[in-house]
């Protein structure tokens, strides 16, 4: 910060501090001489009700154009501001090497992934085709396991009980048979017609077709207690496991099918989730050049907002961007409206649909008419952020018709007219103060000034109405009695800021709202200046003249007044100035200078 800014500081914190010393060191005045008292007559005629806030020009209807590449990136090319585009016209081209190389390893991916998703809708084909054949296989098996069991019970064991059956009764014919020729021959060997070796032959047949019958017979008892039941068992044994094999068929066969399904739904959305990077990738290459989207007249988003810190680098090729940032302003109508800042305090005053009347600074002579449309339902967080104790409220007033003289960014001064009265009864704000909750004037009755309790309605913060309480042509004091004031500070603080005739701190708090804010209150402290001072020579001449009271020796009070700065005398640019240095002030350097004067300002009181 630079030695002049330091000093242009200086002279605001000691005004700061003047308004304070004047308001605590000069609280004891005992009596007034009528000559040097400061007042005004109640008037009665027309008043307007109004508010006066500075803002600027914006179009009502235009294309934001913002970057919409990811992260940061770098303008390569910029169309210069005030340049009247056609729709389709190149606007602004960014830097797109690195999309370009991610498109290329982008592409590699897709291609890889494409290869996988194919494999897998393949692989699927034939674990469904080998899946049918297995459990055609095991079905089979199946089909063959009963059939074989049937063939057994209803086939094989008939016919092998049929033969042990015929077995037996051969063996029984052979026995009969052996034993009549047993017989026979016997007879013969007695009559000596055979040898005995032809006997002993007949007995051995005779005696093997006994042992064959008895095998036969227990072939039939093998065959219907042990190998029928055996063949049965290990037959339904083959159908029960064919069964469960088939069961098992089934369930590997669906599982396999469900693996390969849920394989080519991965590969395929790994697939598409690399297609659809790729997409993205293309499509911020398409970003990397912005086109008008409309006819317009293109503005640079830095020239049209400004920047609330007072360090914003204007838009220009080469500077780094980030995303979302907004780049161009393209009004797409002629039509115009001025965006100001209302104080909370004036907002149950303001309403939608107020007429408003406007003066551009650049437009000397001329004056526009328009309309509240717009009042934001919370505070400006950036200037809140700046002034936490400063709540300001953005306000759009629509400029009717449309005026190819407006341009975005010029600045304005709106005057919001909340009432107008053909015949009111009106005094200076500064006249009233509260006592007990009262808003009070002090009349000047003759030598006597008498307190009077008074309805009050609307002010414009020049002159309030006054409902009841006064008559016209009555004298009210502009500067009532600062006894009075502190019993009012008490009640309303802010009432008793009016009415000690303290602006400086309206001057702090419009510095530190910014040139939007403070602009509204010049034309009143101008009108109120006169009467301050009127009311100080008054208080510091009853001063010199009062008894006991420890007070000051004039000289001593006219050097302390010659070290406060008159801010009237102030020319407009000095003012900005001073505006624009202390708004780039932190709070804590805010903080540090008042407390560093505020000690000073005590020195000298002591």
């Amino acid at each position: 910060m630079n030695k002049s800014a330091i000093i242009i500081i200086i002279i605001i914190v000691v005004a700061l501090i003047a308004g304070g010393f004047y308001k605590f060191g000069l609280s004891g005045d005992k009596g007034f001489d009528q000559k040097d008292i400061a007042t005004f007559d109640v008037k009665r005629g027309p008043l307007t009700i109004s508010i006066l806030e500075a803002g600027t020009i914006k179009a009502r209807e235009q294309e934001i154009l913002k970057n919409e590449v990811e992260g940061s990136t770098t303008i390569l090319w910029l169309i210069p501001e005030g340049t009247r585009v056609k729709k389709g016209e190149l606007l602004v081209e960014l830097d797109g090497s690195e999309l370009l190389d991610n498109k290329i390893d982008q592409e590699i991916r897709v291609e890889n992934a494409e290869a996988e998703f194919i494999r897998a809708r393949e692989n699927l084909a034939v674990t469904e085709n080998q899946a049918k054949s297995d459990v055609d296989k095991a079905e089979l098996t199946l089909e063959f396991a009963k059939q074989d069991l049937k063939k057994y019970i209803e086939g094989e064991y008939p016919n092998e009980l049929k033969k042990a059956e015929s077995s037996i009764e051969l063996a029984r014919e052979s026995v009969s048979r052996s034993k009549d020729q047993l017989e026979w021959s016997e007879k013969l060997y007695k009559e000596k017609f055979i040898s005995q070796t032809e006997l002993q032959a007949d007995q051995l047949e005779a005696n093997r077709d006994k042992v064959d019958l008895e095998i036969a017979n227990n072939n039939l008892e093998l065959l219907k207690d042990y190998t029928y039941k055996r063949n049965v068992a290990e037959l339904e044994s083959d159908v029960s496991q064919a069964e469960m094999a088939l069961e098992r068929t089934n369930r590997k066969a669906k599982s396999d099918v469900v693996q390969a399904q849920a394989d080519l739904r991965a590969k395929e959305s790994e697939f598409k989730r690399q297609q659809t990077k790729l997409d993205k990738i293309e499509e911020q290459i398409t970003k990397t050049k912005i086109y008008a989207p409309s006819e317009g007249l293109v503005i640079y988003a830095t020239s049209a907002r400004g920047n609330w810190r007072g360090n914003s680098e204007p838009l220009d090729e080469g500077q780094q961007i980030r995303e979302r940032e907004e780049l161009i302003y393209l009004p797409t109508t002629s039509s115009s409206k001025a965006e100001v800042y209302i104080h909370e305090t004036n907002l149950d005053k303001i309403d939608l649909g107020l007429p408003t009347k406007i003066t551009i600074d650049a437009l000397p002579g001329k004056s526009f008419t328009g309309t509240v449309a717009k009042i934001a339902p919370l505070p400006d967080p950036q200037r809140m952020w700046m002034n936490p104790d400063l709540k300001v409220y953005n306000t759009d007033i629509y400029i009717d018709g449309n005026n190819e003289d407006l341009r975005t960014g010029m600045s304005c001064m709106a005057e919001i007219i909340i009432a107008k009265y053909e015949d009111a009864l009106y005094v200076p704000v500064q006249a009233v103060l509260k006592v007990d909750g009262k808003p009070t004037v002090y009349v000047l009755n003759g030598k006597n000034i008498e307190p009077v309790a008074i309805e009050t309605g609307l002010d414009n913060n020049r002159m309030i109405i006054v409902s009841s309480g006064l008559s016209e042509g009555q004298e009210v004091l502009l500067a009532p009695p600062l006894s009075s004031a502190e019993v009012s500070e008490e009640g309303d603080k802010s009432q008793s800021e009016e009415e000690s005739g303290i602006t400086t701190g309206r001057e702090e708090m419009s510095s530190q709202a910014g040139p939007d804010v403070q602009s509204g209150h010049q034309g009143q402290s101008g009108e109120r200046q006169g009467q301050r001072d009127s009311s100080r020579r008054q208080r510091r001449s009853n001063q010199d003249g009062s008894e006991g009271g420890a007070r000051q020796p004039r000289a001593e009070q006219e050097g302390t007044e010659q070290q406060r700065p008159d801010m009237s005398n102030l020319t407009e640019e000095q003012r900005q100035k001073m505006r624009e240095a202390f708004q780039n002030m932190t709070p804590e350097e805010k903080e540090n200078l008042r407390k560093r004067f505020m000690g000073q300002d005590q020195g000298q009181g002591q």
